[in-house]
C-alpha cells in the first residue's frame, strides 16, 4: 500500500510540473530592426542625349568708330537642334538633398539672322556649340528620383556669316567673322532611375532639363569679302539662349537599393 501512495505521489508531482510549465510565459527573440530600402546618389557619372532650342538677340546697327547708332534696335534670333555630352559628381548630403558639380557641352546648330538695317543687309548665323560648368542642387521628390536646379558658367561659339541684300538676295560682298561669347546659365530638371515597370537597370538613369543661357554684347564687324577692311559699320548684339534637353545618365557608384535602418 506504501509503494501504491508513492507512486501515485510522483506520478501527480511530474504533472503539475509539466501544466505548470505549459502555463508559465514564453519568451522568444527579439524580432529584427526594422529596415527599408535607400538610395546612394554619392559619386561620378555621364551623360549624353540630344534636344532642341531657340536664340534671341537684340540687335541695332552702329559705326565701328564710336560706336554711333545707325538703326533702331531690332530682336532677331533662330531655332534648331543640338546633341549634349556631359559629366559630373554628385554628394547625396542626407536622406533628402543632395548638390554637385557639372560640366557639359552641346553641339550642333540654333540657325538664326542678323540685319544690317541701315544698309539693307540680312545674314545667317549659326550657334554652333556650347559649353558649361557650374552646380546643381537637387531634392529627392523619392529614393530615386532627383529635381534640381543649376546655374554656372557657359560660354557659345557663333559662326560667322555672309550679307546678301534685303531688296534682291544678291550676295552683298561683305561678311562678319566668327566669334566666341561668355555668360552664364541657369536651368533645371528630373532625373531618374530606370529600373521600373519590372525592369532593373542599376546604375542607369534618365533625365530631362530646361536651360537658359545669357552671353556678354558683341560688336560683330562687318568685312568687305577677300580683305580685312572693316565697312565701317558693326551689329551690335547680346544673345539668349533657351534650350530643352534629354540625356542617358550612367552612374558609375551606382548600388541602390542598399538596405538601411531608421
Amino acid at each position: 500500500m506504501k509503494k501504491l501512495v508513492l507512486a501515485l505521489t510522483a506520478v501527480a508531482a511530474f504533472t503539475g510540473s509539466a501544466m505548470a510549465a505549459d502555463l508559465a510565459p514564453r519568451y522568444t527573440k527579439a524580432p529584427p530592426p526594422v529596415m527599408a530600402p535607400a538610395y546612394n546618389w554619392t559619386g561620378f557619372y555621364i551623360f549624353g542625349g540630344g534636344g532642341g532650342g531657340l536664340w534671341a538677340g537684340d540687335q541695332h546697327t552702329q559705326t565701328t568708330v564710336g560706336g554711333l547708332p545707325l538703326a533702331i534696335d531690332q530682336r532677331n534670333g533662330g531655332s534648331g537642334w543640338f546633341g549634349t555630352v556631359g559629366a559630373g559628381y554628385d554628394w547625396q548630403v542626407n536622406q533628402s538633398w543632395v548638390i554637385g558639380i557639372l560640366a557639359d557641352g552641346q553641339f550642333g546648330s540654333l540657325r538664326g539672322t542678323i540685319h544690317d538695317t541701315f544698309a539693307g543687309l540680312t545674314g545667317f548665323e549659326k550657334i554652333q556649340d556650347q559649353w558649361a560648368a557650374g552646380l546643381r542642387v537637387g531634392y529627392l521628390v523619392a529614393p530615386n528620383v532627383l529635381s534640381y536646379v543649376n546655374a554656372g558658367y557657359s560660354g557659345a561659339h557663333f559662326s560667322g556669316t555672309n550679307m546678301i541684300s534685303t531688296i534682291s538676295g544678291a550676295a552683298a560682298g561683305i561678311h562678319t567673322n566668327s566669334f566666341n561669347r561668355n555668360g552664364f546659365f541657369v536651368g533645371g530638371g528630373v532625373e531618374n532611375n530606370l529600373s521600373m515597370f519590372g525592369i532593373t537597370s542599376p546604375g542607369w538613369f534618365w533625365k530631362t532639363e530646361y536651360r537658359s543661357a545669357f552671353y556678354d554684347a558683341k560688336n560683330d564687324t562687318e568685312f568687305f569679302d577677300g580683305t580685312l577692311l572693316p565697312t565701317g559699320r558693326d551689329i551690335r548684339f547680346n544673345t539668349w539662349t533657351q534650350t530643352i534637353s534629354t540625356s542617358l545618365v550612367y552612374r558609375f557608384n551606382w548600388t541602390g537599393p542598399v538596405v538601411a535602418k531608421y
